[in-house]
């Protein structure tokens, strides 16, 4: 393998470039594809684009352990893949009985054999056997385009909207109890006998909601296309950031519009509290593998627009102990507390009552090792989860249910969350 550099040529937009390097690469198995979207408020990324095809060597399983072995084998090594929100059953006392009609191992890593990284400065890396021809391949190859979808059967929910509203009743009574303080409560929609081109229709939804943690991730019949604007973990060196989402409001018709939008959710008491919740039960998960006394907030309650909504997003940051590796560290934090709710594991047993599927890849996390004990993983919301062969399309959305939780405003910011996922559809709910 050799690593090359290359500079984009006068004239050709990044966004093209890499159209164009999807289309070369739009066959291989596994592809995983990252992208920041040129996002430039996030002061932590240091990859815009990330693209791995074709594996040299591969790990698929439904638990940590094949990963962390091979890892520690094998320190010096890029490894892009993914989490399932079901590894849960993997560090606590968990377990997994609804419906998983995706069936996807609940984690696959890959080291890729062509790896094209962009800088956010536009500095482009190429590891390949020959870096030169992959460059060159990709420079002459037509761009991919964002085909609109064919004719898609309708939408199925997983509960009726009734359905819902009881479970927000049922999931309060709990919060009465004392069993937990917060809850996030999903709900699934899905298509039987969907048809699509997932690349172009990934391709599609970036255009229509660009987002700072998108991917893009095929592996045989399995694919995802997500647009999240949620990171779950970086690691740069020691440092240790997270960065939960808690608070969704939508986006005005125009800057005087957006900002009245924002400053309702800036001084919204349900969702400052809700989002105070998640920001201490982060300052725990780091805490497990951080130094002493290093973990803070650095930033608490930003507010963060992007195409169709805006959302409430904090920092927390730590230094990491030296005696836990870069992958521990992640699984004491696994999953996002963004996606569970306080306390943690009380949370996930209430989640496992009430929601009817497996949440799979959804509330799972997407990303990258690096070789310089660097990482970067998302959340996976905001994406569509497909299995080609069981031509099953599926999308879930959610949020937190605190105890004076509205039921149908709850409802309602499913929706709303689910915008960009429809428009890329072509679907109403």
């Amino acid at each position: 393998m050799t690593i090359a550099h290359f500079s984009l040529p006068q004239g050709l937009s990044l966004a093209q470039f890499k159209a164009q390097a999807l289309s070369v690469f739009q066959d291989d198995q596994p592809l995983l594809v990252l992208d920041n979207n040129e996002f430039k408020e996030d002061a932590f990324h240091e990859v815009e684009w990330l693209l791995g095809a074709a594996a040299r060597r591969s790990i698929r399983a439904d638990c940590f352990a094949p990963l962390e072995a091979a890892m520690q084998a094998d320190p010096k090594a890029w490894w892009l893949g993914y989490f399932s929100y079901e590894l849960k059953n993997d560090l606590e006392e968990l377990s997994s009985e609804n419906i998983d009609p995706l069936g996807f191992p609940k984690l696959a890593f890959f080291q890729p054999a062509v790896r094209i990284l962009i800088r956010p400065n536009g500095a482009i890396e190429i590891e390949a056997e020959d870096p030169q021809a992959v460059w060159e391949n990709c420079l002459e190859a037509s761009a991919l385009q964002g085909e609109k979808p064919l004719a898609l059967p309708e939408l199925q929910a997983r509960i009726t909207k009734a359905d819902y509203m009881a479970t927000i009743a049922a999931l309060k009574e709990h919060i009465l109890a004392g069993d937990i303080y917060e809850v996030n409560f999903c709900q699934e929609f899905f298509m039987e006998g969907a048809k699509i081109a997932p690349l172009p229709l990934y391709w599609r939804l970036m255009k229509l909601s660009p987002s700072p943690f998108s991917a893009y991730y095929q592996w045989g019949n399995e694919h995802l296309i997500s647009a999240s604007p949620e990171r779950f973990l970086a690691q740069r060196g020691s440092r240790l950031i997270a960065q939960p989402i808690k608070g969704t409001i939508g986006r005005g018709k125009n800057e005087a519009e957006d900002q009245a939008l924002a400053q309702s959710l800036r001084h919204s008491e349900k969702d400052l509290a809700e989002h105070v919740m998640i920001v201490d039960l982060l300052r725990n998960d780091l805490a497990q593998s951080a130094a002493p006394a290093t973990v803070e907030v650095s930033e608490l309650f930003g507010i963060y627009a992007f195409p169709q909504l805006q959302q409430m997003i904090s920092t927390v940051e730590a230094e990491r102990r030296a005696d836990c590796s870069p992958l521990q560290a992640l699984k004491k934090a696994f999953p996002m507390g963004s996606m569970t709710g306080a306390p943690k594991i009380m949370s996930m047993k209430i989640i496992e009552r009430y929601e009817q599927q497996q949440r799979g890849l959804y509330s799972g996390a997407v990303g990258y090792f690096s070789p310089e004990g660097n990482s970067d993983f998302n959340v996976v919301i905001r994406s569509l989860v497909y299995q080609q062969e069981k031509k099953y399309l599926s999308f879930q959305v959610g949020g937190a249910i605190v105890y004076d939780s509205i039921a149908e405003a709850e409802y309602e910011e499913c929706l709303l969350k689910a915008k960009g996922l429809l428009l890329a559809l072509g679907k109403k709910l």
